[in-house]
């Protein structure tokens, strides 16, 4: 699958919660490989980085399954973690 076929999918929980509609996603350019799913576009972030990846987004090595939907690990594991100083470093460059 190509990255570009996954913006626009409806991202849903493994317990059947709709979760939102990946907009955008956070490429890891050292390890060459996806780090979040983003459920809001990046600007309309508006500088709240640390915001935006806490409350709108879904670290990727929680994602199930890519097929007609984006299915994930439930919220509570996923959704909340805290993005790293470091990731919220290099996204404010």
């Amino acid at each position: 699958m190509k990255l570009t076929e996954i913006y626009n999918m409806d991202v849903y929980s493994d317990a059947g919660q709709l979760l939102g509609e990946v907009q955008d996603v956070i490429i890891d350019l050292e390890k060459g490989e996806v780090s979040r799913l983003l459920m809001a576009k990046w600007k309309a972030a508006g500088g709240d980085v640390r915001g935006a990846l806490k409350n709108k987004s879904i670290l990727y090595k929680n994602v199930k399954n890519v097929g007609d939907v984006v299915l994930v690990a439930a919220p509570a594991q996923s959704a909340t973690e805290p993005a790293t100083r470091e990731e919220v470093n290099d996204l404010t460059r």
